[in-house]
């Protein structure tokens, strides 16, 4: 027990924290200042009527494509690519901070034409211009197209999705213009599927952009509010609860909706308001829902859509891939939540009264809302058809359950909204998925893979750990205000196949989830943390206070991927098999959790009562330790963080007991 002095402590402190919370008004201030995707054209009355129009047709376009039309391959993608320049420019403006109604400057008009005019002359005469081959460069009309249709998608993509991969990709081309032919880069890069129509653009255009529909779908049958609803009944009532309630709610819908700011923003608005008033700080409030939010991403079985590109990628069933991020998803948010709830015991803080929360009885009536979820898994696992038919299924089934949903019924209206808001959120996947083609083509054009090993394995000393390292700095770069789905693209494109050279000698499986991995994180490491932005705005909190403290929270996701990397088992990659496979699944599960717990501790600083610096030391080491999945560093951190657990629960209770 807390002598009545602390508690009178915590309860003043507790009483001084702010609980105002920000508007849309407030966030979309903030998300303007620091997101590009959030800077967006102003379009009013029947223009606006127009944009929506568009952008619903090519959603539907999008399915029908993936549905029922096969054909040439560059037909496909370059008419794919003429839609998204069109619905790109009419969204996004030269520059931050126009706010002038329903303008669309000239220069604009010149560029969405010419560069859409661009992918459709190609399209058009598809078969005529492959058959040339090489020969295009020697065809002054079809150099310039070539020119003029990446330009335009290089400058859309400076708009919507910023410059760190831009420098990529110009430096590369830079390259490659030196080392090799004029023509052939030309030909390379836009008339063939190894450069802008690579297979990132393949995949964003096959399966991306339904499953982008099928989450805004999802979004508007209120399933949201189920999930927040399910997770207040299970942990409002605990020790901080409404912290608990933002981890656990913001894990189901984040797997859902593919965007960490997105899923800051919707669960975040319900969910930071009750930990500031429970007395949680503002950046700590933020920073809570932004990790949370963030690490939906990582969650199975649909992990906003990369599970199965990761399954594309990778050439294993989906899934595979779903099991193998259980594990690796469960640390993460099991050291979030114990990290809000040492923090909740430190503060003093309670939960929210049973009788002002949810039962779990009054959901099951609800539950019919998981319907297009559990058909989607099901249908994906078992193979039954392409993972494009079956999100279409889920799709449909969508609008029957929210027909179905008297409190949050899908109307005409909202139908509409969810096929222009699946358009919209395409564009900058798409624009991403388009540059990371070109930086693959570049490396695949100039032999540059080779030597981007040697140079890696140089600087490494042939360390594996250092590789990972430089990766992991790389994929947090790239993943600076870029979509996950087109991080992990071009991560996939670029450093996992290093990653998997013999040279360095990581397993292709746990290459891709390193990549995947620190893409995410990406959103919640400053410089750039577009979800502790998101979430900093509504907790009225400063945004780097906020960064900070969601990067102290998730920090399995930045200890995990080394561990897996290392030893794959942690990724459900034996060497073994049968009880023998079995037992160390087991042993996994549990040394994981528990030497997540020793590091959740430690970076809090709590447990029981304030640790002194010595202890905090030793429980890090001790839950790092028993996340190396090896027999005698389990043993070794077990014994230390058990040690440092039972001492000082000891020690208190004798405190108390004095007291």
């Amino acid at each position: 027990m807390e002598s009545k002095d602390n508690k009178k402590l915590v309860d003043s402190q507790a009483e001084e924290v702010d609980t105002s919370v920000g508007t849309a008004a407030d966030v979309d201030e903030v998300m303007k200042k620091y997101d590009r995707e959030s800077n967006t054209r102003i379009w009013e009355g029947t223009p606006k009527l127009i944009v929506k129009t568009i952008m619903v047709l090519f959603s539907l376009y999008c399915i029908y494509v993936t549905l029922f039309v096969g054909g040439l391959l560059e037909i496909r993608l370059t008419r794919f690519l003429a839609f998204i320049l069109v619905i790109g420019y009419l969204n996004y403006p030269i520059k931050k901070g126009i706010t002038k109604v329903n303008y669309l400057p000239w220069y604009d008009w010149i560029i969405m034409i010419l560069g859409a005019g661009s992918f459709l002359y190609f399209s058009f005469r598809a078969r005529e211009i492959l058959m040339l081959a090489t020969k295009v460069s020697k065809d002054p009309l079809l150099v310039a197209i070539a020119i003029i249709g990446t330009l335009a998608l290089v400058e859309l993509c400076r708009r919507c999705v910023g410059l760190p991969i831009l420098c990529v990709a110009g430096a590369l081309l830079i390259y490659t213009f030196a080392t090799v032919r004029f023509g052939k880069v030309v030909y390379d890069l836009f008339f063939t599927t190894n450069g802008i129509m690579g297979t990132p653009v393949q995949v964003c255009s096959k399966y991306i952009v339904v499953f982008i529909i099928f989450g805004a779908f999802l979004e508007r049958t209120g399933i949201s509010n189920f999930f927040i609803n399910l997770a207040n009944s299970i942990a409002g009532s605990s020790a901080g609860g409404p912290a608990k309630v933002a981890v656990i709610s913001s894990a189901l819908c984040g797997m859902v909706s593919g965007s960490s700011v997105g899923n800051t923003v919707t669960t975040g608005s319900v969910t930071i308001p009750m930990m500031k008033r429970t007395g949680y700080k503002p950046e700590f409030a933020g920073a809570v829902e932004a990790s949370a939010s963030t690490g939906g991403q990582i969650m199975p079985p649909i992990m906003g859509a990369a599970a199965f590109l990761m399954a594309e990628y990778m050439g294993i069933p989906y899934g595979q891939v779903a099991l193998k991020a259980v594990l690796p998803a469960v640390l993460y948010f099991t050291g979030i939540y114990i990290a809000v709830h040492l923090e909740a015991k430190k503060l003093g803080l309670k939960g929210i009264p049973r009788s002002e929360l949810p039962r779990i009885v009054s959901l099951l009536p609800k539950i019919y809302l998981l319907l297009p979820l559990v058909v989607l898994v099901v249908m994906v696992s078992l193979n039954m058809r392409t993972m494009q038919f079956c999100a279409a299924v889920a799709i449909i089934i969508t609008i029957l359950v929210g027909l179905v949903n008297k409190d949050d019924r899908i109307t005409l209206a909202k139908f509409f909204d969810a096929l222009e808001a699946g358009g919209k959120g395409t564009i900058t996947v798409a624009v991403a998925c388009a540059m990371a083609g070109i930086v693959a083509g570049c490396i695949t054009s100039t032999g540059l893979a080779s030597k981007l090993i040697t140079a890696i394995v140089a600087v490494s000393g042939g360390r594996a750990f250092i590789a990972l390292f430089l990766t992991m700095l790389c994929c947090i770069v790239l993943g600076m205000g870029v979509p996950t789905t087109a991080n992990y693209c071009i991560m996939a494109s670029t450093c996992a196949p290093i990653l998997m050279s013999p040279e360095i000698g990581i397993p292709a499986v746990a290459a891709h989830f390193f990549v995947f991995y620190f893409g995410i994180v990406a959103d919640i490491t400053p410089p750039v943390a577009l979800a502790a932005y998101a979430g900093s705005a509504i907790a009225k909190a400063p945004p780097m206070k906020t960064a900070f403290n969601a990067t102290r929270l998730a920090i399995a996701a930045f200890i995990v991927p080394y561990i897996f990397a290392m030893n794959p088992a942690m990724l459900f990659e034996f060497d073994v098999t049968g009880f023998a496979a079995v037992l160390q699944v087991i042993q996994i599960c549990v040394t994981s959790l528990l030497g997540i717990f020793g590091v959740a501790a430690a970076l809090n600083g709590f447990l029981f009562k304030p640790m002194n610096i010595f202890f905090r030391v030793l429980m890090a080491a001790g839950g790092l330790a028993m996340l190396v999945p090896e027999p005698i560093s389990d043993v070794v951190g077990l014994v230390v963080v058990a040690g440092i657990y039972v001492f000082l629960r000891m020690t208190t209770k004798k405190e108390a007991a004095a007291a």
